[in-house]
């Protein structure tokens, strides 16, 4: 697997949307990648992937050869809800978590990734402070209005690992029609 120590040399970018829709704000990182996926406008080089859940899933594309990982998720930083954190993840910032195949727990999938055979790529996580984390469907209205601005993040931070590449515009992906009302 290739691994790259700093942005502007990935060439494979998985963008992994992490977190539980029945779960209010945690289903953050699943509506940000739909968005993402929806607008478009990213590298070829670029796989965007609503991951929920589904730990092992993400384990396992890893193995793959991705030279970069943007994870979008909620993160609990202790900012107002809403609020934004970028942060560059590397193995000694992970310790040990115990993995679980039938759940999603980030750090224990990173974390044990050598155990599948793979290595860490340059990892960064947009994260976003929920306001609510408790059973139901639906976004906060803090959270729901943090999304324009997280899609616009990751679209920087992919420019930066992906720097000399062209966006692809959402029309001209194979069996991508423009939507009428």
């Amino acid at each position: 697997m290739t691994t790259t120590s700093e942005p502007g040399t990935a060439t494979r970018v998985l963008v992994a949307g992490i977190g539980n829709l029945f779960l209010g704000d945690d289903g953050f990182g699943p509506e940000a990648v739909r968005r993402l996926s929806r607008d478009g406008g990213l590298p070829p080089e670029v796989r965007v992937v609503d991951y929920g859940i589904r730990g092992m899933h993400l384990a396992y594309d890893l193995l793959d050869g991705y030279d970069a990982l943007v994870l979008v998720d909620a993160y609990p930083g202790g900012g107002a809800p809403g609020e934004l954190t970028v942060l560059r993840i590397g193995a000694d910032d992970l310790g040990t978590g115990e993995f679980d195949a039938h759940g999603m727990n980030p750090v224990a999938v990173l974390a044990n990734l050598d155990q599948l055979g793979g290595t860490l790529p340059l990892t960064y996580l947009v994260g976003c402070t929920p306001a609510g984390v408790e059973e139901g469907i639906g976004l906060s209205e803090a959270v729901e209005n943090a999304l324009p601005e997280a899609v616009h993040t990751v679209h920087t931070l992919v420019r930066q690992l992906v720097p000399d590449r062209p966006p692809v515009p959402t029309a001209s992906v194979k069996g991508a029609e423009p939507r009428r009302s």
